[in-house]
């Protein structure tokens, strides 16, 4: 199953942006999702899951206390919410179906067999 994310743009430092992941034809109610990015010249980095049942999502340190994830069963939908960016967060950001488990260490996604579309997120002033 390939997710789609989208809601990327550019944005000023400190601004905030709120990333969609979405399905076609698979529901991601209960499906534990994974937030990636990859940099120029950098190896995709897993910075943000969701468990299944909502009540555990992890962080990367380098985004900890900005992004928040969250679900809309209604939509279909999984979020990223992006505050306090800065221009280290600008990126292409994937959303993939990875195990997010307590103590399980987020995914690198490396097991991950196609990666659906990603969005562009630049902060720059």
């Amino acid at each position: 199953v390939q997710l789609q994310a989208s809601g990327g743009g550019l944005v000023q430092p400190g601004g905030s942006l709120r990333l969609s992941c979405a399905a076609s034809g698979f529901s991601l109610d209960y499906a534990p999702v994974g937030w990636f990015r990859q940099s120029p010249g950098k190896e995709r980095e897993g910075i943000s899951c969701l468990g299944t049942s909502d009540d555990y999502a992890d962080y990367a340190d380098s985004v900890k206390g900005r992004f928040t994830t969250s679900r809309d069963n209604a939509k279909n939908t999984v979020y990223l919410q992006m505050n306090n960016l800065k221009p280290e967060d600008t990126a292409v950001y994937y959303c993939a179906i990875v195990a997010c488990l307590p103590g399980y260490g987020l995914n690198s996604g490396q097991d991950v067999g196609a990666w659906g579309q990603g969005t562009q997120v630049t902060v720059a002033s």
